[in-house]
């Protein structure tokens, strides 16, 4: 059975010796199985491997290597590796070295149980020397072409000069395929009937013919130059045990391996964390940039729609006075003609009108006066104007060299951003030693210091640029409460299109009108006046505020709360003419002067109701200033 549950899912490192206990009881009571059918035993906390054949001491070697591993390991998994650690310490500890204790030999070994000698090696004997030759003796060339068939590394040759006799060694590869080639290289001479055991038979008369067979433990532990040669090159060793060796060699590469990839997966773990938070702020970062131009996208077009505003008062107040001194002018005229009219009466009469005339030429001097100052105001309002014009336009370069300079930086903040995370990735991926990559990572680094030199010039820029934008839109609001001060006069007291309108101030028509309905006419304009003077003052205060937020298209906007008690009870005691003027005038307070809450002037088309654009309002001075001189 497997052994888990919700509450033990995970513990620290402190809680590790006190979770041991529970898996140690576990496997006390049979719980978990560790030996298997065939009297191996087994790691019941890794199922999943593909090794589970231990003998005792690997397994111990296992659990502690485990129970003591890297940091990365869980604590749960050293927790119940040391409980199998300690349980086949404490409880197979005899049981287990006796299990594993190897049969006592039988008479005839095994093929796993023969002690062949380590590296594989072959043996010749009775090598004679030839009559004719003179080779077979001393030349290791010679043996190396005979034996080729086996692919031997190398041939010893150990010469007897007194029986002119030689032996050798052959030396086989270390691997399974040395350890055919040695077997094939026996048979080769068993089939021959020239084998180690015929060697002992026929050693006192063997004739002329060569022995050779595969070295074993009678050769490594013979007397004469192969037995001691054999002991100082070599060992003996089992098929066994040189599988174990394999395996072991394997299990212990397969370890290495399987740590460093954890490590590796941890560390792309923290590299991918690492590039998903730089991605997060980069997502931040872009909407925080769409979010501030779309802010300075609206505040150049207001600040646009006010300049029209004021300079189309500025023209309504022009072409209002011009009226006015033409009415002057003619009502004037008509005078003086009545008076050249009456030369013929008395002289008293004469000398009234004489008088009057006089009068009448002061007063036409005084309009001559005033025409030549209106000359300078109009000067005046047109260059005001065309600085106005000027400024926009230089405010406008400025807004948009300051939008590509914003493109440009977040264009290098995102380019500072992506080499950073390569220069990461090529950190924790590449091989230090990789020359290649070592010089990549310092173009790459230059790169981004290069870069991110860039981005603090941009930064300068930027900064600069953003004063001088702030300047700019001073020297306008500045230029545009001038304007509006200098037209003030004009525009108010003209009864044109274009006007100066005071915004949130009660149109006294409303109450006017509502009074004359319900009062006589002397009543009619105390109560209009009271009750026009009371609801100004309520506009005036802060604490109230009747709005509501709705939202459309994706964007809020304050409108009238209906259901304010205040507001209810004005249209209930005055009707909707009055609570029609009294809203309008609140949302004129709340769209230009929420903070103060006094009435402001601003240039407005009475045509359409709204306010003027800075085109209108030049227009209506130009157009002031032809008719002017068409009359003159």
């Amino acid at each position: 059975m497997e052994y888990s549950s919700d509450e033990e899912s995970g513990i620290s490192e402190s809680e590790i010796e006190e979770y041991m206990e529970k898996p140690y009881q576990a496997l006390r009571n049979g719980s978990y199985k560790v030996r298997n059918i065939n009297g191996t035993l087994r790691c019941p906390f890794c199922a999943g491997k593909k090794k589970q054949e231990y003998v005792y001491k690997d397994l111990l070697q296992h659990a502690s290597g485990v129970a003591k591993g890297a940091a990365h390991r869980r604590a749960k998994q050293k927790a119940t590796h040391l409980a199998l650690a300690k349980y086949l310490t404490v409880d197979l500890g005899n049981g287990a070295a006796q299990t594993n204790q190897p049969p006592e030999p039988e008479p005839q070994p095994t093929e796993q149980e023969v002690l062949y000698c380590w590296p594989w090696v072959g043996v010749v004997v009775n090598i004679v020397k030839n009559a004719e030759t003179g080779k077979q003796v001393a030349d290791s060339g010679f043996w190396m072409k005979t034996f080729s068939k086996y692919k031997p590394l190398s041939v010893e040759l150990f010469c007897e000069e007194q029986d002119q006799t030689a032996q050798a060694v052959v030396h086989f590869e270390k691997g399974w395929t040395g350890f055919k080639n040695a077997v094939e290289f026996e048979k080769y001479f068993e089939a021959g009937r020239h084998s180690r055991k015929q060697w002992m038979a026929d050693k006192e008369s063997p004739g002329s013919g060569i022995y050779g067979w595969f070295a074993r433990a009678d050769d490594y532990h013979a007397e004469g130059k192969i037995g001691d040669y054999l002991r100082q090159k070599g060992e003996l060793k089992t098929l066994s045990d040189i599988v174990n060796e394999a395996k072991q060699d394997k299990e212990t590469l397969v370890g290495k391996l399987a740590n460093e990839i954890d490590m590796n997966n941890q560390t792309l773990d923290e590299m991918q964390s690492k590039f998903n938070e730089k991605t997060l702020s980069l997502s931040r970062m872009l909407e925080e940039k769409d979010r501030l131009h779309q802010a300075f996208y609206e505040e150049t077009r207001k600040m646009q729609r006010i300049a029209r505003d004021h300079v189309r008062r500025i023209l309504e107040e022009q072409e209002k006075m011009n009226h006015e001194l033409e009415s002057k002018k003619r009502q004037l005229d008509w005078r003086a003609r009545e008076l050249s009219k009456r030369e013929v009466l008395t002289e008293r009469e004469r000398q009234k009108l004489e008088e009057e005339k006089q009068q009448n030429d002061e007063r036409n001097n005084s309009l001559v006066m005033a025409s030549m100052e209106q000359q300078k105001a109009d000067k005046n309002v047109l260059r005001l104007v065309e600085e106005q014009k000027r400024e926009k336009e230089e405010a406008l370069k400025k807004i948009l060299q300051l939008e590509k300079e914003l493109d440009a930086r977040q264009k290098l903040q995102l380019e500072i951003e992506e080499l950073k995370g390569k220069i990461e990735v090529m950190k924790h991926l590449g091989d230090d030693d990789d020359a290649a990559i070592q010089r990549k990572m310092k173009e790459m680094n230059e790169e981004l210091r290069q870069k991110i030199e860039d981005m603090n010039d941009l930064e300068d820029m930027n900064q600069t640029l953003v004063v001088k934008q702030r300047q700019s839109n001073d020297e306008l609001q500045e230029a545009r409460k001038v304007l509006i001060a200098g037209l003030l006069d004009l525009l108010q007291s003209s009864r044109t299109n274009i006007g100066i309108k005071r915004m949130g101030e009660i149109d006294d028509k409303a109450f006017l009108n509502e009074s004359k309905r319900r009062f006589t006419d002397e009543e009619a304009l105390v109560k209009a006046s009271e009750g026009s003077s009371l609801w100004q003052e309520n506009l005036k205060d802060p604490a109230w505020h009747p709005f509501r937020i709705r939202e459309i298209n994706g964007k809020t906007e304050e409108i009238i709360d209906e259901e304010d008690e205040k507001l209810k009870q004005l249209k209930e005691e005055w009707g909707d003419e009055v609570y029609k003027a009294v809203t309008v005038a609140l949302q004129e307070l709340n769209e230009y002067n929420p903070s103060g809450r006094y009435v402001i002037n601003e240039l407005w088309n009475y045509k359409e109701g709204r306010k003027a654009t800075l085109k209108e309002v030049i227009n209506y001075i130009f157009k002031s200033l032809k008719s002017l001189k068409r009359k003159r």
